[in-house]
């Protein structure tokens, strides 16, 4: 997406280019026909119904993180309905258990409590902590193997709980990446190898979870089908990938609007978006989103500090410069905002949600949804 095609819609507005989205599909396609491997859409990076007619014909079904993404997942995608959690209430179990085909639990205890109410057409696994971590995040709290995590059963726990009690149980998951390469899963499945290649054998299935960045232009794919394929051989299960951000990598945008221009100290943008409303994960991971046709601070002849427009201090994008300087009613394009900023989108200071839209093959764009002062009050 370019300068010359941005539609014409009211910013803010996520857009979500389906010619790109189409090609980490077929990437990831390529992975499974490949490899034997069974691909879900991690619907925690990417819950753009309106889009999963097109994900669906790739990829084998959802996994989920509640019984909401699982009720969206059954409602408009299809295909397997995968669902993990740190714990289940009881009235939710029971929801899930009518409609999602495997179910994971994060203990022995919550897998003891609900046994009792196993849908005999149903699979149920149990996420495992290889303790091992290959993170290089400042920040433990994207690690699930940090210590004290309370994500997945370690090998001393499974032991002690479980044991060789697995009747019911047909399959292992873990989750220990975050975008991260192959060479991260090999040394990831090396240790749940080391650590619970006995119970592999029993299984049916393993899930090796989600981070795994496999259509970036950098991802070591070979490595990773010939991964699947000897855990496959070897232990006689079915590989399963959940990927949130590889399916919709670099596939969308946030276009913005400039709203004033202040000088304090130096020359401050005032958008009508907010990090911390529309892309929190600039403060949270953070991180600097790039903006079409700009370079760092300094690096072009015009610079700006990007700013949003809720009343939290902090609500900074990062700092940019520009070929040209910038002028009230002027459009940035933020890229990558696909994934994860529209499912953690939040309407504090009551500042508006952006529409959502998506530009087709074709290249016509349809604005899909908008959001307004109904949206802000329905949540208070």
């Amino acid at each position: 997406m370019t300068d010359y095609n941005i539609p014409n819609f009211s910013t803010p507005y996520f857009i979500v280019d389906e010619t790109l989205l189409t090609r980490n599909l077929e990437v990831l396609a390529d992975v499974k026909r490949r490899s034997g491997c069974k691909i879900l859409l991690a619907q925690k990076a990417f819950s753009t119904y309106a889009l999963y007619p097109l994900v669906a014909r790739y990829l084998d079904g959802t996994c989920s993180s509640g019984l909401h993404e699982a009720l969206l997942s059954q409602q408009y995608f299809g295909g397997e309905n995968h669902v993990y959690s740190p714990a289940y209430s009881e009235g939710e179990f029971q929801r899930l258990n009518e409609i999602c085909g495997v179910i994971i639990f994060n203990s022995a205890a919550q897998w003891r409590r609900f046994k009792p109410m196993r849908n005999p057409n149903n699979k149920y696994g149990i996420r495992i902590n290889p303790e091992l971590s290959t993170q290089r995040h400042e920040k433990p709290i994207y690690d699930p193997c940090s210590p004290n995590s309370r994500l997945g059963v370690t090998v001393k726990n499974f032991a002690a709980d479980l044991g060789d009690d697995l009747d019911g149980i047909s399959g292992l998951h873990f989750h220990t990446l975050c975008q991260q390469n192959s060479d991260a899963l090999e040394a990831t499945v090396a240790a749940v190898e080391a650590k619970f290649g006995q119970y592999l054998h029993k299984m049916d299935w393993v899930n090796f979870g989600g981070g795994h960045h496999i259509t970036r232009a950098d991802y070591d794919i070979e490595r990773l089908v010939r991964l699947i394929k000897r855990v496959q051989d070897t232990y006689d299960v079915q590989v399963y990938l959940e990927p949130g951000e590889a399916i919709a990598l670099n596939s969308g945008f946030l276009v913005a609007s400039v709203l004033d221009i202040v000088d304090n100290g130096m020359k401050i943008a005032i958008l009508d978006t907010s990090a911390a409303c529309h892309m929190p994960d600039v403060l949270e991971m953070p991180y600097r989103p790039f903006v079409i046709g700009s370079g760092v601070h300094g690096e072009k002849p015009h610079s700006y500090r990007l700013g949003g427009v809720s009343c939290l201090a902090g609500d900074v994008i990062g700092d940019y410069s520009f070929d040209a300087p910038l002028a009230i009613g002027d459009r940035l394009i933020f890229t990558d905002m696909a994934i994860y900023s529209m499912v953690k989108t939040t309407t504090f200071n009551g500042v508006a949600l952006p529409s959502i839209a998506v530009l087709r093959t074709d290249g016509t764009a349809e604005l899909l949804k908008t959001f307004g002062y109904e949206d802000f009050a329905a949540r208070l």
